[in-house]
């Protein structure tokens, strides 16, 4: 196995098990990101005529040869291999002969795999934002079958206002569309094409069509100068990061809240028995088990963000191996965002609310009796404020 950096010289094994770490598997997800980049890469060679026709299509054909029998389980990304970079080059190689190694021309792995990772951020927080949307479908169906059912509403834990099953399902339905909102605008730092810029200082001498790339592959825009893309390192990253925080802190909110509601001194719902778990010494228990995880996500995730913001504080300008550490945190987030949303989603399917358990405090309407006496006798708030206060202080 020929690495794409070699240079004929040995290299100690510890060195390459530390240096790959876990690349040859998180780049698993990576391939069909960088086939596309390859192909688009490709395209672009022979429009400039830096590579044949017949070179570009048979990496075109051999490219979508190897992603179909990698989506099929032919093969997958050894430590031999190192990266996803390598891994192809050297099949493609392997299968088409000399033309697979004219892919590589007037690119880095610093841009190539930054494409891939680029192209998969974006792809990623539109497949998050589709989950959402079926979260917030959950909510509308929990409205329209029970919505009409009275809550308490609460201020430091004790019975403040009047609410409803549609009041509370609002709310969050509310912050999930932000959340969405918040996914689109981290897309944009995702949606700029950092293929061409190489390890940072471009490709002198080459005539590569940049523009030709962004087309191909959908970016907004091609990042400009080549010296800003290693600078960007971490920021699309640490954006999405920071997104997929903020909702599942929200998500861990009506975890909380779900969690009180279950208890058996309110039981103001009622959990599916499939989405509960059971006790391994007790024979009575029903644990809430998916709550309490989903009300600790936001937890791995702030700590996901602090990763990436941290590999990347400080560091020169230019590229550096450090920068290889963002896809585990980055990652991690992702999996954790979708599988919590999806779980969540399902809960929520088989939850009712119980109504015959609910009981709102008598002053409850205190605010409301305030507001008639305001409207009705014409009585300034804080004079009416006054007068219900001291009733319920009796």
């Amino acid at each position: 196995m020929s690495r794409l950096w070699e240079k004929g010289l040995p290299l100690d094994e510890r060195v390459l098990r530390y240096t790959a770490g876990e690349d040859h598997l998180l780049d698993e997800r990576l391939v069909a990101f960088d086939v596309r980049g390859s192909i688009a890469h490709a395209e672009m060679l022979a429009a400039t005529g830096l590579i044949s026709e017949q070179d570009c299509a048979g990496i075109t054909a051999g490219l979508h040869d190897l992603l179909a029998s990698f989506e099929n389980g032919e093969w997958s990304i050894s430590l031999a291999d190192e990266d996803v970079h390598t891994a192809l080059e050297t099949r493609l190689t392997d299968a088409i002969g000399p033309a697979g190694g004219r892919l590589h021309l007037g690119r880095s792995r610093n841009d190539q795999v930054l494409t891939a990772l680029r192209l998969y951020m974006k792809d990623a927080a539109a497949d998050i934002i589709e989950r959402v949307d079926g979260l917030n479908a959950e909510l509308d169906a929990l409205i329209e079958r029970q919505g009409e059912v009275e809550l308490p509403g609460y201020t430091h834990m004790q019975h403040a206002m009047p609410s409803s099953v549609s009041l509370w399902c609002s709310g969050f339905r509310e912050a999930f569309l932000d959340a969405s909102e918040g996914l689109r605008a981290a897309r944009r730092r995702a949606d700029k094409n950092p293929l061409g810029s190489a390890a940072g200082y471009g490709t002198p001498g080459l005539p590569l069509d940049r523009a030709l790339t962004t087309n191909k592959l959908g970016f907004a825009s091609t990042q400009e100068p080549v010296t800003a893309v290693q600078l960007s390192r971490g920021k699309a990253e640490s954006s999405l990061l920071f997104e997929l925080t903020l909702l599942l802190m929200d998500i861990g909110r009506i975890a909380s809240d779900l969690l009180l509601f279950y208890t058996q001194e309110l039981a103001y719902i009622r959990l599916a028995p499939e989405v509960t778990t059971g006790s391994s010494i007790m024979p009575q228990k029903r644990n809430p088990d998916v709550l309490e995880l989903l009300r600790a996500s936001s937890a791995t995730a702030h700590a996901c963000l602090d990763e990436a913001l941290m590999i990347t504080a400080k560091l020169p300008s230019g590229y550096h191996r450090d920068l290889q550490r963002l896809k585990a945190p980055l990652f991690r987030s992702i999996d954790l965002t979708i599988d919590s949303v999806d779980i969540l989603a399902f809960l929520i399917s088989g939850m009712e609310f119980r109504p015959e358990n609910i009981r709102l405090d008598e002053g409850i309407f205190a605010t409301s009796e305030a507001y008639s006496l305001v409207t009705e006798e014409g009585l300034p708030f804080r004079e009416a404020y006054r007068q219900v206060a001291a009733r319920y202080a009796k």
